[in-house]
């Protein structure tokens, strides 16, 4: 009676997603993308949300892009609107846009988004395929980074000596007014450390009884 959605709309409801196929007095019939029917009974459509992404002419998609801290985030954002403006399927208006969200742990990650019509499913991996493709493309072209997850990891007193102020509250020591270590270098730790191991053999096979 209130007619949420109609025959042919695209709706979501709970872990369902797919095409309205009938409306009758005690179910709705769903076809899903990949080509199954769901019957969900129209009581529990009506006391449950339910999302009809073909509701309107228009849709607005987006996806987040992670690009280095050592990028030019102006420059990046510009690239991706670029990239953006250069597909047929994205529209000019309303236009799409760029946003910095978040800076994580390897990355700072800018949004990209853009608004598609129609606002079908097919339309909408379409345009994600081509969209991605072109900022991917975009961005590596003009040597911004797109990084891996990465994690660091600082050795307390392997470090080198021109790598700061070592009396100062730095990542991976703490501060403090006593007696500064000095730095060491990996190799250098490794081959003191088999050393002292190779001594400690020894003492201990001299230290056997010749007829034990």
């Amino acid at each position: 009676m209130t007619e949420p959605f109609q025959i042919d709309d695209q709706i979501v409801f709970k872990n369902f997603e797919g095409t309205v196929e009938n409306i009758e007095t005690r179910a709705t019939t769903i076809r899903t993308y990949d080509g199954r029917r769901i019957v969900v009974p129209n009581a529990e459509l009506f006391i449950n949300s339910v999302t009809v992404n073909t509701a309107f002419d228009k849709r607005r998609m987006q996806y987040d892009v992670g690009i280095g801290y050592g990028d030019d985030i102006d420059r990046a954002k510009q690239l991706m609107m670029e990239a953006m403006q250069s597909v047929d399927e994205v529209l000019d208006d309303p236009a799409p846009d760029v946003l910095l969200m978040e800076l994580a742990g390897s990355s700072v990650n800018i949004r990209a988004r853009w608004w598609i019509a129609p606002p079908r499913r097919m339309d909408d991996l379409r345009s994600r395929d081509k969209v991605l493709s072109a900022i991917k493309e975009k961005l590596t072209a003009n040597g911004i980074d797109l990084p891996f997850p990465t994690q660091q990891i600082l050795f307390h007193d392997q470090t080198e000596e021109t790598d700061g102020d070592r009396k100062r509250q730095r990542e991976g020591w703490p501060a403090g007014n006593g007696e500064v270590p000095k730095p060491r270098s990996i190799s250098g730790s490794l081959r003191q450390l088999i050393e002292q191991r190779s001594q400690q053999d020894g003492n201990g096979q001299s230290s056997r009884h010749p007829n034990s």
